[in-house]
């Protein structure tokens, strides 16, 4: 006998869809898994530019685990210790990972300000870490305001299982998309009269879609802000260390040390190796808070998403090497610097700007406005569904970003070899300026401002030309 499964015998939690597995962003990710590209296995396949991953600087890593082979529990040089790392850890962490995690996070800042090692707390990773944070300062139904465009995962991180709400606050690309202290007062008073009682401010700086930073003004104004609100500040700075051109990265923590009222109690720090190190399979979160009581319960819940013995015990190894570390900071700012100016100049080519201020991150903020049909979300779904199952390439539409503005995309840059960047970029510019079919009268693309099209069906064109590279789908098919 088959019994069917119903919601009804399951949990709220359980039988929704607060994950958010069915937005674009990671529709995108399930296309990539079902077509991958490879360059010799399936060199037509998917190319995945929706993952923030950082892979260029995986060989010095690898160089120092083959020189430091005690730093691993698993190796005959390190086997002495498992007994003593296998066995029972609480959830306070090593202390010596604690230690290595607080130098380094100082170090990745310019030294310009210390952590203390009894207020790291270790997480499952940045997603662990939010959700953590989130529990410790709210409850149900009470909510953060977020600056747009933000993380897609924020949706999940911090409301599935919370039950907390996230309330956008709008910025436009007339300035940036700037975080202001208007647009932020315009949020905060909407929620009020929604009667949604806001209990934070989560800020991502680095942002994340945009690779840009905030300034020492926004962040002081954004400090007087949650100050003059009581309110929480969350800072995500997890892409600390990928700021790979001047301006230098200032972090929150800098902030609250200068002459400025602040109620420590109510700043935290979301940290993690996932961006900076290209760590994101380890697992290493963490929750840096001035505030005791966060400190204390947040290491209390962490016993739900503790970081391995083994992986604290290599990371505190490697942290510790200042002069590995310093070399690794130093060198993978310069090969992202380098394969950030390689993938602009390859967008320019095929008169494609991006994000101008972006000097961080693992990706760009493009602008594909020019080539959308319309003005709205509608086309620029349209839009990015062709550059996943024609062009073949997954990158983030702008409005899984919560970007009020359609036409942005963000797209990945260092999650790839150099082969597959140019396969990459060849495909882009293929796709923006192939001409018409040749059996239709010849037409000339006039590229006015910001890529604005003369015809907002180059993408059509593209598809039905017999000399596309791509095949022709049925659903381009159906709609001419």
């Amino acid at each position: 006998m088959v019994f069917k499964l119903n919601n009804h015998l399951l949990s709220r939690i359980a039988s929704s869809n607060g994950h958010g597995e069915d937005s674009p962003y990671f529709e995108g990710w399930k296309a990539y898994d079902s077509n991958p590209h490879h360059p010799m296995e399936n060199p037509n396949g998917i190319i995945q530019m929706g993952l923030a991953e950082n892979q260029l600087s995986f060989d010095l890593i690898q160089d120092w685990l083959k020189n430091n082979p005690k730093a691993s529990i698993c190796t005959p040089e390190g086997v002495n210790e498992f007994r003593e790392i296998a066995i029972f850890q609480d959830y306070h962490g090593l202390p010596e990972f604690r230690n290595a995690v607080a130098k380094f996070m100082a170090k990745v800042r310019g030294n310009k300000v210390t952590f203390d090692p009894d207020r790291v707390v270790m997480n499952g990773g940045a997603t662990g870490a939010h959700e953590t944070i989130a529990f410790c300062l709210a409850d149900p139904g009470e909510a953060f305001l977020v600056p747009t465009p933000y993380y897609p995962g924020f949706d999940r991180d911090l409301r599935w299982r919370t039950g907390v709400k996230l309330i956008p606050v709008d910025s436009e690309s007339s300035n940036n998309f700037k975080v202001t202290r208007e647009a932020l007062e315009n949020a905060y008073e909407m929620a009020k009269l929604d009667n949604i009682k806001v209990k934070g401010l989560l800020i991502t700086n680095p942002s994340n879609p945009l690779g840009t930073m905030l300034d020492r003004e926004t962040l002081r104004s954004i400090v007087r802000f949650i100050n003059e609100k009581n309110i929480h500040l969350v800072c995500d700075e997890i892409y600390a260390a990928t700021v790979f051109s001047q301006p230098e990265f200032i972090s929150i923590a800098e902030i609250v040390q200068e002459d400025i009222e602040c109620n420590l109690n109510l700043v935290h720090i979301v940290y993690s190796l996932s961006k900076d190190m290209g760590f994101p399979g380890l697992r290493v979160g963490i929750i840096y808070s001035y505030n005791d009581a966060v400190v204390s319960c947040a290491r209390k819940m962490s016993s739900f998403g503790l970081v391995s013995s083994q992986t604290q015990y290599m990371i505190a190894s490697m942290l510790s090497d200042d002069e590995f570390v310093g070399k690794f900071i130093r060198e993978s700012k310069t090969r992202l610097a380098a394969r950030h100016r390689v993938f602009t100049d390859g967008l320019a080519q095929a008169s494609i700007k991006c994000l101008e201020t972006s000097n961080a991150g693992l990706f760009l903020w493009m602008d594909l406005s020019g080539l959308l049909k319309e003005k709205t979300s509608e086309a620029e779904m349209a839009l990015w569904r062709v550059i996943i199952h024609e062009v073949k390439l997954n990158v983030s539409p702008g409005c899984s970003f919560h970007c009020t503005e359609p036409g942005w995309f963000r797209v990945c840059f260092a999650n790839m070899d150099d082969q597959t960047m140019e396969v990459a970029l060849s495909r882009i510019r293929t796709f923006v300026n192939k001409d018409v079919d040749t059996k239709k009268p010849k037409r000339t693309l006039r590229w006015q401002g910001s890529l604005k099209l003369s015809s907002p069906r180059i993408y059509d064109d593209f598809i039905n030309s017999p000399h596309s590279p791509l095949p022709q789908s049925p659903l381009v098919l159906a709609r001419n």
